[in-house]
């Protein structure tokens, strides 16, 4: 009896151990967990614990550092209910936000937001846009995530200094716009200018899992030539100048309601 008095003791104080341990687990320790899942990025100078702490240097596959990373998780994670806040800021790339997963799987995203430099993460290709140049913002209110997929969306964007590079050269844009929402896992995006760049843009995005549609209006405000050029490149100018697009892809590309614009 007493020698399993003992064991029981000893079991008791080893868990007791490794609770302890697990809960202020150093971050550096976790890496080699974590890193795996981030598709060849690497955590470097890192800080704090696994539940609150930063990598000073987030480490791109090329080698290239892009940005410093701060996070917070919930301990609840340890019973299934995972919480988790980040905060990475780069020169090219920046984003905050929160998230936690909810039953069956979901995941809900709320308050974030990305900040990118387009010419970052645009390559070359044979397309009569060209590759987008300029910064863009993205504010996401809420989320709801399925899959990856959105069930529900409330999110605005805004494209400034927007200008498409092109084998003729740069094509200026002016801001452009964007708010989309989404409801039974359909997105519909309302996109526009502001109203003053070279510019006129007004048009609807739709999205589903199946497929997605295009339809908007384009019209140069000026008398830019590059402008009238790379309009004239996407579509038929009309009488007054304008060009319409009306895109779709997908299996269910055609069966989305069209645009009223």
């Amino acid at each position: 009896m007493k020698s399993l008095r003992i064991c029981l003791i000893g079991l008791g104080m080893l868990a007791l151990a490794a609770a302890m341990l697990l809960w202020f687990l150093p971050a550096r320790w976790a890496a080699p967990w974590i890193e795996p899942q981030l598709h060849g990025l690497r955590l470097q100078q890192m800080q704090g614990t696994l539940w609150h702490g930063r990598a000073d240097e987030v480490v791109g596959a090329d080698g290239h550092v892009l940005g410093q990373l701060q996070w917070q998780l919930s301990r609840r994670a340890l019973l299934g209910q995972l919480r988790l806040q980040l905060q990475f800021e780069g020169p090219q790339l920046a984003f905050s936000g929160g998230a936690r997963r909810l039953p069956g799987g979901q995941i809900e995203v709320r308050d974030a937001s990305v900040r990118a430099e387009l010419a970052a993460w645009s390559h070359d290709a044979a397309s009569p846009w060209g590759q987008p140049r300029g910064e863009l913002q993205v504010t996401i209110d809420h989320a709801l995530l399925q899959g990856g997929w959105p069930l529900q969306l409330q999110v605005q964007a805004q494209w400034s200094h927007a200008l498409m590079h092109t084998h003729d050269g740069d094509v200026a844009l002016g801001k452009l716009q964007a708010q989309a929402s989404a409801q039974g896992g359909v997105i519909l995006a309302q996109l526009h200018d502001d109203g003053h760049g070279p510019l006129h843009a007004d048009g609807k995005l739709q999205l589903s899992p199946l497929g997605w549609r295009l339809d908007a209006t384009l019209r140069a405000r000026q008398t830019d030539p590059a402008l009238r050029r790379w309009l004239a490149r996407l579509g038929s100018p009309a009488a007054d100048g304008s060009v319409r697009l009306e895109r779709r892809g997908g299996l269910a590309g055609s069966a989305l309601a069209p645009s009223t614009n």
